[in-house]
């Protein structure tokens, strides 16, 4: 069942459809749009993304959840700068999507500084103001308020990188005074989310190549460096791993680590750097 997404007061937002589709294959996300001036929900669950930025009470309740959950689970108290990691990986897989699936759905790019984002974990919402966004020439939407006229696919990817380094800027700021990395680890994270949210959502839309080819485009890496993002999208084929297809499976090596193996040291993420190319043939092997 089609599962309908929460859309905004104003019926010519440029992002509503793209927010709409996603919450059809993703439904464990909704985004709901706030229209200028209109106030982004708070308490009862919510967080400003400035507020998680500002590094205080706000974000100490944020991460509180995170340390919850590790003692819940794992029955151990995990390092201060692991759960900064976890609740900052929380945060920014999401917030990521904002901008990224906007983009590869319609070539729009919205602006979302962190004063125009709210995030609710518990249930899985997001509410956003946009104000303003990036289409391309033959786009409808370059006449709605707030658009700005891009001139190709390479400008636009550059609005993307520009949109999301303006808010992780300010999130990186907040979460990474309790965080032992350096800037460039932090944007390291942030590249790893922005690539493997929509590398997973891709999947979802049955566009999967088409996503990490986008992805390629976006994050080239030390081929050509964006700062201050850190890596690169640096898909590559696993053999051994043919789908029905005939294709190898895909994989890449995060730019940094999410610090789970403190947890659990036999257990890493697919991705993870500390995660050999035969485990990752054995994991998907045993899932196929």
């Amino acid at each position: 069942m089609t599962v309908p997404a929460l859309l905004p007061a104003a019926s010519t937002s440029p992002v509503a459809a793209s927010y709409a589709r996603l919450a059809e294959v993703f439904p464990h996300l909704r985004i709901e749009e706030h229209v200028h001036g209109e106030q982004l929900p708070r308490g009862a669950g919510w967080v400003g993304a400035e507020d998680l930025a500002a590094g205080g009470p706000d974000l100490d309740a944020f991460l509180a959840w995170d340390n919850a959950q590790v003692l819940r689970d794992y029955g151990t108290q995990a390092r201060p700068d692991v759960v900064a990691s976890f609740g900052l990986h929380r945060y920014a897989w999401p917030a990521c999507l904002l901008v990224t699936v906007p983009w590869f759905l319609d070539r729009r790019v919205p602006r979302l500084p962190a004063r125009n984002v709210s995030f609710q974990r518990a249930l899985g919402r997001l509410a956003v103001r946009v104000e303003e966004f990036a289409c391309l020439p033959d786009d409808p939407a370059a006449a709605l308020p707030g658009a700005r006229v891009v001139a190709d696919e390479d400008a636009l990817r550059a609005e993307v990188r520009a949109s999301l380094a303006e808010h992780f800027e300010a999130i990186l700021d907040g979460f990474g005074s309790r965080m032992r990395r350096g800037r460039r680890a932090l944007w390291g994270m942030a590249t790893d989310e922005i690539v493997e949210g929509l590398w997973y959502v891709g999947t979802l839309f049955d566009e999967e190549r088409r996503a990490m080819a986008e992805l390629d485009l976006l994050m080239p890496g030390t081929a050509k460096p964006y700062k201050p993002y850190a890596g690169a999208a640096g898909f590559r084929e696993l053999p051994g791993t043919e789908g029905a297809d005939g294709a190898p499976r895909a994989t890449r090596d995060r730019a940094t680590c999410c610090f789970f193996y403190t947890l659990r040291p036999e257990d890493t993420c697919l991705t993870c750097p500390r995660t050999c190319d035969a485990e990752r043939v054995r994991r998907l092997a045993a899932t196929a």
